[in-house]
């Protein structure tokens, strides 16, 4: 395992190389720089020259790109944001915090309600939970997370005035614990409905094909309970496609947050994303997306991980090719 872990990691190198190269390349196809949105556009030509220069946009792109290579390699720098001036590091670790959180208890909670929900549609297939299951998963895809979070932000913010409605803590308050928990009811009900309904479909999906296999039927004729039957039986099995959608999942809760955290002003990396496009703040945008691909790259190498948890013939295989 150990041995398959590095050669993972060895293999995300150019991965990570590629994701840069390709961000670089976007970013300066895109119309517009970071000076057209700093400066005043009756300043001189002369003064806006200087800021060009200042900022090294006048370097050759490959030149400028192979600068921001060193600074990362060598020193582990990702430069300076083009429009607050702050390192980026500094600007990303502040936010990251807050996604984390958000995205976390998002995560845990839909999951929390998509695998007992989805084993339960499974074991009672067409009786009156399964078609409510059935149909609160398309309810959870079906309606966009920008208008789910504006109407929640009607109803209980505006109309009911019981939840704060954005920002992260209380403005002027001590911003504890329950402070924060109440700010994050209402994007984490957004988040937890999309997550909860993709996943109810993946996991009822998965214990149909295993909940009909000869083994079942024959832990059946030995007088086992159907609970067991399910829960230590076919549920681990039922696990290893499950495994692949759960892996997926973040780049897809990192996506989520982009809107999720304008909408309710939420103070993590989406917000920052967001803002870092409209001011074609490049070094940031770069950091982001780095940040974004080391992520997306963790999660794949943690799902392969927890597939030699879920089944050991996989475990089993990694030992051979560890031994060959």
């Amino acid at each position: 395992m150990f041995n398959y872990v590095i050669r993972r990691l060895l293999i995300a190198l150019p991965v990570l190389l590629g994701v840069t190269v390709i961000n670089f390349i976007i970013m300066r196809m895109a119309p517009g720089n970071p000076v057209d949105m700093l400066v005043n556009p009756k300043l001189p030509a002369a003064a806006i020259e200087a800021k060009r220069l200042e900022l090294g946009l006048n370097d050759p792109a490959y030149m400028q790109y192979l600068n921001w290579l060193r600074n990362l390699v060598l020193h582990g720098d990702l430069g300076y944001s083009m429009i607050s001036y702050a390192p980026v590091t500094e600007l990303i670790g502040s936010r990251m915090g807050p996604t984390l959180l958000l995205m976390g208890a998002a995560l845990v909670l839909g999951l929390a309600i998509a695998i007992p929900l989805g084993v339960l549609s499974a074991s009672r297939q067409y009786s009156k939970l399964d078609y409510t299951a059935v149909t609160g998963s398309f309810l959870g895809i079906s309606i966009p997370n920008f208008f789910l979070g504006l109407a929640l932000i009607y109803l209980f913010s505006l109309q009911l005035n019981w939840l704060p409605s954005s920002g992260m803590r209380e403005l002027g308050g001590g911003g504890g614990f329950l402070d924060v928990l109440l700010h994050l009811i209402l994007p984490v009900i957004v988040l937890t409905a999309n997550v909860a309904g993709r996943n109810i479909r993946y996991v009822r999906s998965s214990m149909l094909e295993i909940l009909d296999q000869d083994y079942l039927r024959t832990a059946r004729a030995k007088g086992l309970r159907e609970f067991l039957v399910v829960n230590r039986h076919a549920m681990r099995n039922a696990l290893i496609p499950i495994v692949t959608v759960l892996g997926m999942e973040i780049p897809i809760l990192f996506g989520g947050a982009v809107v999720i955290e304008q909408i309710f002003s939420w103070p993590g990396i989406g917000q920052l994303t967001l803002s870092s496009i409209m001011n074609r703040d490049y070094s940031t945008i770069m950091g982001l997306n780095l940040a974004a691909a080391v992520i997306v790259i963790a999660a794949n190498l943690l799902t392969d991980i927890a597939y030699a948890l879920v089944d050991p013939r996989i475990k089993n295989s990694y030992r051979g090719a560890a031994q060959s």
